[in-house]
């Protein structure tokens, strides 16, 4: 299958972390750890570190942006991201990273419903947007 390429960046081939739910990055994941740290979130307390991370939605915060770009500075950012719909503020911390001289993960976009698919499974996503189920 083929995603809409948002932000390019490094190809990757990496298991997949599909949320159930949305999430903050600003509160919802510890840019010192990689881990999600709301405890309300079903997903909390695993890493997004090197994992192709799937997002149903985001919860807006202007400081999404900053917590991403410290992730991909301190080498605990996702392999690649697929969002169900863009956020803006959020992929700024993936082109600022880029600006910064940085080697960023590539950022998608797929309907949430091909999502399910990559439970549990090993993706490989190539520089041109397409995704296999390895």
């Amino acid at each position: 299958m083929r995603a809409e390429i948002l932000v390019t960046g490094q190809p990757a081939a990496a298991p997949a972390l599909v949320l159930t739910a949305p999430i903050s990055f600003w509160g919802g994941v510890n840019p010192k750890t990689g881990l999600i740290a709301d405890v309300r979130h079903p997903e909390h307390g695993l890493s997004i570190d090197g994992k192709v991370l799937c997002l149903p939605g985001t919860i807006g915060s202007s400081s999404a942006a900053a917590v991403l770009l410290e992730l991909v500075s301190s080498g605990l950012a996702p392999a690649a991201l697929i969002l169900h719909e863009p956020d803006a503020i959020l992929l700024l911390g993936l082109i600022v990273a880029q600006e910064m001289g940085h080697k960023v993960p590539m950022a998608l976009q797929l309907d949430r419903r091909e999502f399910a698919a990559f439970t549990g499974r090993l993706l490989q996503i190539e520089a041109d947007g397409s995704i296999a189920v390895l």
